[in-house]
């Protein structure tokens, strides 16, 4: 039975890949955190990786505090950049595969089309270039490995913009939300559910599917239109006041504005949109 090691257990994505192991018997599937294994220690993370046979790395861990990130550099980039090329030395060595999740952030959000793998980058955070420098490390020390960029993570767990405007519906009576960003939320358990795939189609082979690809929801994102909300139009460039049912049972007046009041410690990436490629 072969071993597969997968950081980042306990975030979103660790969470759901958790899950869908069960879909998969013929592995055995080790879950590890910052408490069981330190992925910024390349001596500690090598030892593990050839001590315990580890055939395939899925690293979903990531420092993602975006904000946070500016005044925690060093953090950042120990997890982000550091760590990830750690993982691509210890697969190299193991002759193991390794699938890594970046980010949309690698991209300054200022295109008016959707994002493809081909696009040049252009970060403007610190998460984002760390993020970046992170991809670039991790195809340096191994060539064979697999990136994939993902945008607007959601599932129940954690910390994410849907259960944050659940919350919030259930404890206020009116909410205000911007309407100036465009992107395509991507639920954690589609992600997971590609990640297994494909490691389950790649670890037995050399296969030629190495390098960068955009993973993220269908659906087409509209700039310049009018969007409706149970019954209420909202214009580019307006303020409506529309209701908002909470899952919680609760009812919320939601605010949404064009404007872009909210002011934000970053530039805001106001087209978070991916032109997916499927791998699998």
């Amino acid at each position: 039975m072969k071993n597969i090691l997968v950081t980042g257990a306990y975030g979103q994505l660790g969470n759901e890949i958790r899950i869908l192991s069960a879909n998969y018997p013929q592995y055995n599937f080790m879950f590890t955190d910052v408490d069981s294994l330190d992925i910024t220690d390349k001596s500690e993370l090598i030892d593990f990786v050839t001590g315990n046979d580890i055939r395939y790395i899925i690293n979903c861990a990531a420092y993602t505090a975006v904000d946070k990130a500016e005044d925690e550099t060093q953090l950042c980039e120990k997890i982000n950049a550091t760590a990830v090329k750690n993982l691509g030395i210890a697969a190299a060595e193991a002759g193991a595969g390794i699938v890594h999740v970046s980010t949309d952030y690698v991209f300054d959000g200022s295109s008016c089309k959707p994002y493809s793998e081909d696009m040049p980058t252009k970060p403007c955070s610190v998460y984002g270039k760390t993020k970046l420098k992170g991809e670039k490390n991790l195809l340096k020390a191994c060539p064979n490995a697999i990136i994939l960029r993902t945008a607007w993570l959601y599932s129940p767990f954690g910390n994410n913009f849907v259960k944050t405007m659940i919350k919030l519906g259930s404890e206020r009576d009116s909410l205000n939300v911007i309407f100036d960003q465009v992107g395509t939320p991507t639920y954690a358990e589609d992600l997971s559910d590609a990640i297994l795939k494909i490691m389950n189609q790649t670890i037995d082979t050399q296969h030629d599917k190495a390098g960068i690809y955009h993973f993220s929801n269908e659906g087409k994102p509209l700039t310049g239109v009018t969007v409706t909300i149970d019954g209420a139009s909202i214009s580019s460039g307006s303020e409506s006041t529309v209701n908002f049912a909470a899952v919680a049972g609760a009812s919320s007046t939601i605010t949404i504005s064009c404007k872009g009041y909210y002011e934000a410690t970053l530039p805001l990436s106001v087209f978070d949109y991916f032109n997916d490629f499927v791998l699998y």
